[in-house]
């Protein structure tokens, strides 16, 4: 007797399990799940297959070959489209012609049943098809199959309400077939069993019946089944063949492979089968969970009812329980994973990492040291172990930014505000941020906070509305200037602040615990539009810059506003000025590919050549950043446009302080104590530098990105006022751009990053203060070893797997030495 299995599904329900393996090579207690069924066909003398494969037929081709080494023919038929299962059958048909039935499986199902039993019944009633029939506890999700007392099938309820359900009987997806119903399917289109080939026969009246199944039976559809169909195995529910050689030890249900090490103390409870080449080591617990081959097991670590594929590693004092942990993955120390979590293949979880329950991991990502990961991690590359970088909080828009996220972040963060109050909301034009921010309001509507909402804004003008009084922060939307697929997610306090890092943990704690607040339909907040608001920074703005000098000098510029909203509210006030402008991309739009600065620069300087304008200036989408562009055409950006803007302060004003991060060249300090000013020194973020201005005595902000905060007007980055203040510092000293640049000397700066896995940051840390010892060094933020005339920081990124490393010397000869000689300092500390 022939049997047909039908493994040709795209197992799309159960991924991530099914990323590189077809179903039915998913391993069910060390074996594929279609070898158990060839085992079981083999059991009732069926020895003659034909295996019908579509999706990755490589693989199951490549581990059954010809069927001898497991003891029957297999032929391998690959139809060159999806007919579906009757199709399928049909362009298989040369294969299984002749007088005698055949079966039909399913090559995904966990079953023992009498198949013997089943073909009995077929032939007794002399059927065209016989359906195998089984019960289960909730048919819904099944079509249910309806019998009389001879069998017959008598009617097909494809997913039934309750009120339909008159039997619990549904289709096993196991059938009898004589070869007269090859005639009864069409060649070469798609054609399915259930809803195409049994309506058919039902509808002419030929000889259709259902027989139920006496056994274990489970369809392996999604990860939840197949966790349980291995528990089922080990409990001993099913009669199928496990892997390896039961260990010879009363009272023990323990099954190994060869070569495999166990620690004497290690201890293994229920039903545990262990591949071959895997060691368990010392106070490790093993309890009703099946380790794949070459795997290990560290100490102390603890696994219970969970399925391990190959190759996998669990570090000391870990957990995992009710799980699915796949091929090539490597758990580190002291994580926590648990019941329905799946890991795909080729992941890594840093230490202490926390999986809630029921989540996802999709192949190849990383999980960094410490983060709770509430959501499946499917299309970006790693899990952060915090929600913020910096008060904002980014991801891949409707992936991994999905609006169901959204609308949870927008509940926490209104669970921590004040029920009643408001908070000012802004975004840029493009429509994902636009999507994340409406899913975001309804959270906070949610929690009984009311939303000011300012609609396509630059992000200047929102902080500049939040240091007047009436809101308790403020959240802005856009696109990543990096990754215009990925949005960012800004958030600032009352004041206009980036939020502080109590906030932003305070807020993770309320966020990874859904501990959100929730009122009644009276206490729902209010959306209300703000008008004015663009008035009020106009009017501030113009009392801050002195805007007679500048209309003296009736300047000519070109401005690239990056297709942001600036456009609509800046240009005016640069017509107020007395400034001749000459737009480029004023315009905005909803999507695209994001802006390339490089390219825009370059653009930008060719038109300031072209027109003879003074200068130009490239604003980003958002107007915070400001690069600029000398009349020659030179390009100022990143460090460059912080000492132009630097040195065109010091020689139009009288004095004051000006802060800088800690990694700026320190010829900062040497200029400014020329011309009279300070420098005040924070620590290397953004966040810490904006703070700087909370010293009333600081009048200049500047990071080395374009961006600069001008305390006289407001204390936000703003590109729109560095613009106009530029041109303001021009006109007072009466200069060219290129004038002031060639007073700038040159200065011998590098900046170098090193890898660093998150664990080894302490230590290195510790090297570099060992290093420290009996030198020059500061340690504001990293370690800072002065040298004579010369210096090194080192500091670990706050957010990613690296370290910083800064040097400046004399000669930039000098300058690559020290970064040489620390950069493989670092490296061997990182080795240890």
């Amino acid at each position: 007797m022939r049997a047909v299995v039908l493994a040709g599904g795209f197992g799309t329900r159960i991924k991530p399990l099914t990323y590189s393996l077809p179903k039915p090579m998913l391993p069910l207690a060390g074996k594929p799940i279609l070898e158990h069924v060839v085992d079981l066909l083999k059991n009732h003398g069926i020895n003659d297959l034909v295996f019908l494969l579509y999706f990755q037929p490589e693989v199951i081709k490549n581990y059954f070959q010809d069927g001898v080494k497991f003891g029957v023919k297999i032929t391998h038929v690959i139809p060159p489209e999806d007919y579906g299962t009757a199709g399928a059958v049909k362009f298989a048909s040369e294969y299984i012609k002749g007088d005698e039935p055949f079966i039909i499986t399913s090559g995904d199902l966990l079953t023992d049943v009498d198949l013997g039993a089943l073909v009995e019944f077929h032939k007794s009633r002399k059927a065209m098809v016989t359906i195998g029939l089984t019960s289960v506890k909730d048919p819904l999700q099944f079509g249910i199959v309806i019998t009389d007392k001879e069998g017959n099938v008598v009617k097909f309820l494809e997913k039934p309400g309750w009120g339909e359900v008159f039997s619990d009987s549904i289709n096993a997806g196991i059938y009898v077939m004589d070869p007269a119903v090859l005639d009864f399917i069409p060649g070469k289109q798609a054609f399915d069993f259930s809803h195409d080939l049994f309506p058919r026969l039902l509808n002419e009246e030929k000889p259709l019946f259902g027989y139920s199944l006496r056994g274990y039976w489970r369809d392996v559809g999604d990860a939840t089944s197949y966790i349980q169909a291995n528990m089922d195995i080990l409990a001993g529910k099913v009669r199928v063949k496990g892997s390896g050689q039961r260990l010879d030890i009363v009272g023990k249900d323990i099954w190994l492979g060869n070569d495999v090490e166990i620690a004497q103390d290690a201890e293994l409870l229920g039903t545990v089968i262990i591949g071959e080449g895997t060691k368990i080591c010392g106070k490790a617990q093993i309890k009703d969970s099946i380790i794949g081959d070459h795997s290990a097991i560290f100490q102390r670590a603890k696994i219970v009812s969970s399925i391990l594929w190959s190759n996998t590693y669990i570090d000391e004092d870990s957990e995992t329980e009710g799980s699915v942990i796949c091929s090539n993955v490597k758990i580190g120390k002291g994580v926590k994973i648990e019941p329905g979590v799946v890991v795909s293949e080729n992941c890594l979880i840093g230490d202490g990492a926390i999986i809630r329950e029921g989540v996802k991991i999709w192949p190849s990502k990383e999980v960094e040291s410490r983060a709770i990961v509430s959501s499946n991690l499917i299309w970006g590359e790693r899990w952060k172990r915090s929600l913020f970088e910096e008060s904002k909080v980014t991801g891949l828009s409707n992936f991994e930014l999905t609006p169901e996220f959204a609308a949870k972040l927008g509940a926490a963060f209104a669970s921590f505000l004040p029920k009643g109050s408001s908070v000012l909301m802004g975004r840029d034009t493009y429509r994902a941020p636009r999507m994340i921010k409406r899913a975001f309001v309804a959270g906070v509507l949610s929690a009984g906070v009311n939303v000011k909402d300012l609609k396509a804004i630059p992000v200047p003008i929102l902080r500049y509305k939040l240091q007047t009084f009436g809101e308790v922060g403020g959240v802005y939307f856009r696109y990543s200037l990096e990754n215009p697929e990925v949005t960012e997610i800004l958030f600032y306090d009352s004041n206009g602040f980036e939020m502080s890092v109590s906030f932003e943990k305070s807020f993770e704690r309320i966020f990874q615990r859904e501990d959100f607040r929730r009122v009644y339909e009276g206490a729902v907040g209010r959306i209300t539009d703000q008008s004015g608001i663009v008035d009020y920074y106009k009017e501030g703005f113009v009392n801050a810059i002195k805007g007679e000098i500048i209309k003296e000098k009736k300047f000519r510029i070109v401005v690239d506003f990056s297709f942001g909203p600036s456009s609509e509210y800046f240009s005016t006030i640069l017509s107020e000025l007395g400034c001749e402008v000459i737009s480029l991309n004023a315009y905005t739009v909803e999507h695209g590919s994001g802006v390339d600065p490089d390219r825009a620069l370059g653009l930008l300087s060719n038109i300031v050549k072209a027109t003879g304008a003074t200068a130009g200036f490239w604003l980003d989408p958002w107007a915070e950043r400001l690069y600029l562009v000398d009349e020659l055409g030179r390009i100022y950006k990143d460090m460059d446009s912080l000492f132009l803007v630097f040195h065109l302060i010091l020689k139009a004003e009288n004095s004051g302080v000006i802060a800088f991060p800690l990694f700026i060249p320190s010829h900062v300090e040497d200029a400014a104590r020329e011309n009279g000013f300070k420098v005040k020194r924070t620590k290397n973020s953004i966040r810490a530098l904006s703070e700087a201005v909370r010293d009333r005595d600081v009048k200049v902000v500047s990071y080395p990105d374009g961006r600069f905060i001008f305390s006289e007007f407001q204390i936000a980055y703003d590109g729109m006022f560095s613009l106009a203040k530029t041109l303001e510092l021009m006109a007072k000293l009466d200069v060219k751009l290129s004038e002031v640049a060639r007073g700038i000397p040159q200065v011998n700066f590098l900046h170098h990053t090193v890898p660093c896995p998150w664990e080894s940051k302490g230590v290195v840390m510790r090297k570099a203060s060992q290093e420290a010892l009996g030198k020059n060094a500061t340690f504001l933020d990293g370690v800072k070893i002065s040298f004579n005339g010369s210096w090194v920081l080192i500091f670990p990124d706050q957010y990613r797997s690296i370290v910083h490393l800064y040097t400046e010397a004399k000669s930039s000869d000098q300058a690559s030495l020290l970064m040489s000689e620390y950069t493989q300092k670092i490296e061997n500390w990182v080795k240890g």
